[in-house]
């Protein structure tokens, strides 16, 4: 109290100050303070980062990720609460390689794994096809959206299914999985993974 009573008591005795000045005062304290608020907005650290490719269908999960949190916990729809934290992989820098030639799929989550580890993100979205057999140290999978559809699709401008394929003809797909299933129910076919094939074997992995 006794600073706030002398600094009036000094002021007191001030020559009183022109009305332009405490106009221009007045405008400096309102752009300062502004200013900080503006500032305050920027640095404000999200609550959950969310982790992801930046491939639509990678983007598309995170998205809904987010949604799905907001749902469950409100607080998380204030403006910044929740970021979406865009990663380049390995796997999206090298597109002229199959995946199993130059480590598998571990390759579109190795740096969202990293990211996880060194504390850049919360939490990282992946597509179950990306997710290798085996997890690094520290890295769980705690849950699943839920699955949409699965059927894989067959693409030919002469067939309308892989059972009207004469023997020998050679079918294209980059998964290992469905060439794996291709061969054991159709031995008589071949696989390529360089897309070079007039038939193309599509679907969610």
């Amino acid at each position: 109290m006794e600073a706030i009573s002398g600094l009036s008591l000094c002021l007191a005795h001030m020559k009183s100050p022109a009305p332009n000045r405490i106009k221009k005062q007045r405008f400096l304290v309102v752009r300062a303070s502004i200013a900080a608020e503006q500032e305050a907005k920027k640095s404000k650290i999200a609550l959950v980062r969310i982790g992801t490719r930046g491939s639509p269908l990678a983007l598309a999960q995170a998205y809904e990720t987010r949604d799905k949190l907001i749902a469950t916990h409100p607080e998380l729809a204030e403006d910044g609460a929740i970021q979406i934290v865009v990663i380049k992989t390995t796997g999206d820098k090298i597109l002229t390689q199959p995946l199993a030639d130059i480590g598998g799929k571990g390759l579109f989550t190795k740096e969202l794994d990293e990211a996880l580890l060194n504390n850049e993100i919360d939490i990282a979205v992946h597509s179950m096809k990306d997710v290798p057999t085996y997890l690094p140290d520290k890295i769980i999978l705690p849950c699943n959206l839920q699955r949409e559809d699965v059927w894989d699709a067959f693409i030919s401008s002469a067939f309308a299914s892989l059972a009207e394929l004469p023997s020998g003809s050679v079918v294209g797909t980059a998964s290992l999985r469905r060439k794996s299933q291709l061969l054991h129910r159709y031995p008589s076919l071949s696989v390529s993974t360089k897309f070079v094939a007039p038939f193309i074997l599509l679907g969610p992995d």
